[in-house]
């Protein structure tokens, strides 16, 4: 459902969406700058506004921040693009897991490349690793740590501080760069 709402005197749309799983309240702003309220059943239009408002700041900096990129990495998502780099991902998907299973050790069932609009990989429990194509885009050093962080999974199935010592092992300096992803719009 499409609603706006004014935020510190700017107009902004966003797209409401109500989920029966969800549990809690959830803001995104996308890469193309569009922004998703999330909510379950039970919240009601004034407590999502004051949420919003609670949010006010942050939303305004994402969506400015997000205004600044013409047609690089994080404005990308059509299926036409998909198709452009899916090929080149893959190719580094495998390569780099390759390289740094030499370190670990692990075994995996099968690589995936997917257009996703909020991931930018995941593990499964049957040992699948998926990656955004979007990989192909990104600079080595965070392409690197999206793949290292999924295959850690294979270890470690969680977030844990086993998990987080697994990842420094590949690649030491992976706050910096997680924090850099997290600044672009797209969580691990």
């Amino acid at each position: 459902m499409k609603k706006s709402i004014e935020l510190n005197r700017q107009n902004i749309n966003y797209t409401l969406k109500v989920s029966k799983r969800a549990k809690r309240m959830r803001v995104a702003i996308y890469c193309d700058g569009s922004c998703v309220v999330t909510t379950p059943k039970t919240i009601n239009h004034t407590i999502i506004e004051k949420f919003l408002i609670a949010k006010s700041q942050w939303v305004l900096d994402k969506i400015e921040y997000f205004s600044k990129f013409k047609s690089d990495a994080w404005k990308m998502g059509s299926q036409e693009d998909y198709l452009k780099y899916k090929d080149k991902a893959l190719e580094i998907a495998q390569t780099r897991i390759h390289y740094f299973n030499k370190l670990y050790g692990y075994n995996w069932n099968k690589i995936t490349i997917k257009n996703q609009k909020t991931r930018w990989g995941s593990c499964s429990k049957k040992g699948n690793l998926n990656f955004n194509y979007k990989i192909a885009l990104l600079p080595q050093k965070m392409s690197d740590y999206i793949i290292i962080h999924e295959l850690c999974h294979l270890g470690e199935f969680n977030h844990s501080q086993r998990f987080w010592n697994l990842v420094a092992k590949g690649t030491p300096n992976y706050l910096d760069i997680r924090n850099d992803l997290k600044k672009h719009g797209l969580e691990l």
